[in-house]
């Protein structure tokens, strides 16, 4: 399943799904949250000056069991909204005069993590 993203070096906005893509789908519900694969590596890459949102569908009674979850695990975040639609989630970006490439969407089978993505930083982009 390999994806390769390549990067500019400048600062990011980070937006991630959290059930499915970051931790086992509705595993806070049968007790604790658990981190799939290549996850908690990929939050724990992301330099300090990006910009990392978490999304949920998750109600707001969820919030302060996944909050203390993520300190548990000492994961870095910006902003976690919860309650979100079900449905897709759709981004809209204009690309830079340059030709940088300012949006990138990566759809993964639910559950599987993210150890099969690599990031890698280009400087010449």
């Amino acid at each position: 399943m390999g994806k390769q993203l390549v990067l500019s070096t400048l600062p990011k906005t980070w937006i991630f799904d959290l059930d499915g893509t970051l931790v086992m789908h509705n595993g806070y519900k049968t007790g604790e949250d658990c981190w799939l694969p290549g996850a908690k590596e990929c939050l724990r890459n992301i330099p300090e000056g990006d910009f990392i949102l978490i999304l949920t569908g998750r109600g707001e009674e969820a919030r302060t069991q996944t909050e203390n979850f993520l300190r548990k695990h000492h994961i870095r975040y910006d902003v976690i909204l919860f309650g979100l639609p079900l449905g897709e989630r759709v981004l809209f970006n204009d690309d830079k005069p340059s030709g940088l490439h300012m949006s990138y969407a990566v759809s993964l089978p639910r559950d599987v993590g993210l150890d099969g993505v690599e990031i890698v930083s280009d400087a010449s982009l």
